[in-house]
């Protein structure tokens, strides 16, 4: 302990006089004794437990333990809610809310007594959300996963949350399989608590948390109704006030080697795209100049070595028994391919010391570098006249004969239109085609829809095809898969050239050279931007005042992380004091 360590809540309950009284009264209704108040840190733990969000349905129980940790270590835990982005139930989309989320967050700590905070998160939106939020008040923090669901079990088979969905629904659609059948597997696909069981955003971000150095090892996988996700979470608590007296703040783990870790790492498991934006999001608020060329100078070259869906075969609960992500780390570490061992972690010790023993008991699931799911699965960023601010491909995801494709555009203004003509037998298109869909990015479709991973027609299914090119302003579902350019930036609503693409037009994507290009001269291309700019569609998703006008007015483009203009920076935990 060191007693040099000015506790913030002693800003509320230290002062003998009026103040404190106050302070110190209202929270003895509850029966705090005295001695609580005596030199011992108050830590918070932002729950973001509700019923509407299903992966979280055991945060009451974590937060129990982390409790316990925390008083065992002799600090006091004040337990608060924020608002639950639930990726499952949230309309349109918890991107949307995902901002809003991250402003409770650094608004609730900033404004109470606490010395440091406990960040229980596992639905996609409430990791990056929790993080950006925490970042953004730079106090002591550490995170801790809900964790994975186990395994899908269908008619004998093994079947991962999300992946199945997207393809059993493609069968329904080619005739394979029967509406019924494709109901069936409902119950089968979610058998307990926790998040998404495949490498969806979910388990990316909870990989890309320990990665970062913002959890305890091990953190990432533990499944959700495992025991050991008690015990961690009952060590984070004790960890937590140890890190206090410390004064190990986040800006002190949060540094560009930090994210430089977890790029690379988002390369070997074979992450979700959404990670490229959440990341960027979150290294805004600590101050770390986070860029999209990062992931091709860092990322690139990388092979997948977790063989998961929707890439691979296994599911989380398997990547759990065969090492979690340590075991990842430590293989890349041990062929240099870890940018920064020295990068210093919440329990107090480097990201190398963590891994470097750590062992890897199934090389199915966790393959050696000589025998990768990828070879090379570094985020692909995509630039060219169709996307001058960048766009973003899965190569781990993708069919390697069309990521060096040339095809004609089949456009969709919007995802009703899509929706209206995708089915309809005289489309004009063939698995050559490239279907082009717009309107779905931060502002046009507010929050940036994962619609990306657009389902093929079906009169190609039934001919057997079962991917094809797609490009859109949108996002996908880490669980989702095909050869998809997503984050397509400017988006349609701020004209971006996507915005203009026509039926017809021919279309080129080279991954290996990283090149998006419409094949239309220059002149045409400016022309057509000048004649939509004069007379912009009014997208009636975008209206409707109130959060919504808030953000489309502030949120920034997905290659700056889709955050809100005026959330970018850290802004400390410093509050003006109140006189009662």
């Amino acid at each position: 302990m060191n007693k040099n360590v000015k506790l913030r809540s002693a800003q509320w309950f230290g002062s003998i006089d009026k103040n404190g009284f106050m302070y110190r009264s209202w929270m003895k209704n509850t029966g705090i004794p005295d001695h609580e108040f005596q030199g011992k840190p108050i830590i918070g733990i932002c729950n973001t437990w509700s019923d509407l969000t299903p992966c979280n349905a055991h945060f009451r129980r974590i937060a129990e333990r982390v409790k316990q940790g925390i008083l065992e270590a002799g600090g006091y835990p004040v337990e608060f809610p924020v608002f639950s982005n639930s990726e499952s139930n949230l309309r349109p989309t918890a991107m949307f809310t995902r901002n809003l989320a991250s402003m409770d967050v650094e608004e609730a700590i900033r404004g109470n007594p606490m010395d440091a905070v406990v960040l229980l998160a596992g639905c996609d939106k409430t990791t990056p959300a929790l993080l950006m939020g925490a970042a953004s008040c730079d106090i002591p923090a550490i995170m801790v996963s809900g964790g994975p669901m186990l395994n899908g079990k269908h008619k004998g088979k093994t079947i991962g949350s999300g992946t199945a969905v997207w393809q059993m629904h493609e069968d329904v659609k080619a005739g394979n399989i029967s509406i019924e059948e494709f109901l069936s597997a409902e119950r089968s696909m979610s058998r307990s608590e926790g998040t998404c069981n495949t490498m969806g955003t979910a388990s990316t971000m909870a990989c890309m948390a320990e990665a970062l150095g913002v959890t305890l090892p091990y953190n990432a996988a533990i499944p959700a109704v495992d025991a050991s996700r008690y015990l961690l979470a009952h060590l984070s608590g004790m960890r937590i006030v140890d890190m206090v007296w410390e004064e190990l703040k986040l800006s002190k783990i949060l540094t560009r080697e930090a994210f430089e870790n977890a790029i690379r790492t988002n390369a070997a498991i074979g992450g979700s795209t959404n990670a490229v934006i959440h990341l960027k999001a979150i290294a805004g608020r600590i101050g770390v100049d986070l860029e999209l060329d990062d992931w091709t100078r860092i990322g690139r070259g990388t092979p997948t070595l977790v063989d998961l869906m929707p890439s691979g075969r296994f599911l989380m609960e398997d990547f759990s028994y065969a090492g979690g992500l340590p075991a990842v780390l430590r293989t890349l570490g041990d062929a240099d391919l870890l940018p920064h061992k020295d990068a210093l972690t919440a329990n107090g010790k480097t990201l190398w010391e963590n891994v470097s023993d750590a062992p890897n008991y199934n090389e199915e699931v966790v393959r050696a570098l000589d025998n990768p799911l990828v070879s090379d699965g570094g985020m692909c960023v995509l630039r060219g006249n169709l996307a001058p601010r960048g766009a973003v491909l899965k190569p781990s995801a993708a069919s390697p004969h069309l990521m060096q494709h040339r095809g004609q555009a089949v456009v969709f203004e919007d995802y009703d239109d899509y929706k209206a003509r995708i089915a309809d037998p005289d489309l004009d298109v063939d698995e050559n085609s490239i279907l082009v869909l717009k309107n779905c990015g931060p502002r046009g479709y507010p929050g940036m829809a994962e619609v990306g991973n657009m389902g093929l027609p079906p009169k190609l299914l039934e001919q057997g095809i079962t991917d094809m090119v797609r490009i859109s302003d949108a996002r996908m579902s880490g669980t989702a898969y095909g050869t998809v350019v997503l984050h397509t930036a400017p988006e349609t609503a701020a004209n971006g050239p996507i915005a203009v693409v026509q039926n017809g037009d021919w279309i080129e994507l080279d991954c290996s050279q990283g090149r998006l290009h419409l094949d239309i001269s220059e002149d045409e291309l400016n022309a057509r931007l000048s004649a939509r700019a004069e007379n912009l569609p009014v997208n009636p998703l975008i209206a409707g005042g109130g959060y919504r006008s808030l953000y489309i007015d502030h949120v920034l483009q997905a290659d700056e992380g889709c955050d809100f203009d005026f959330l970018v920076g850290c802004r400390g935990a410093d509050v003006p004091r109140h006189s009662h």
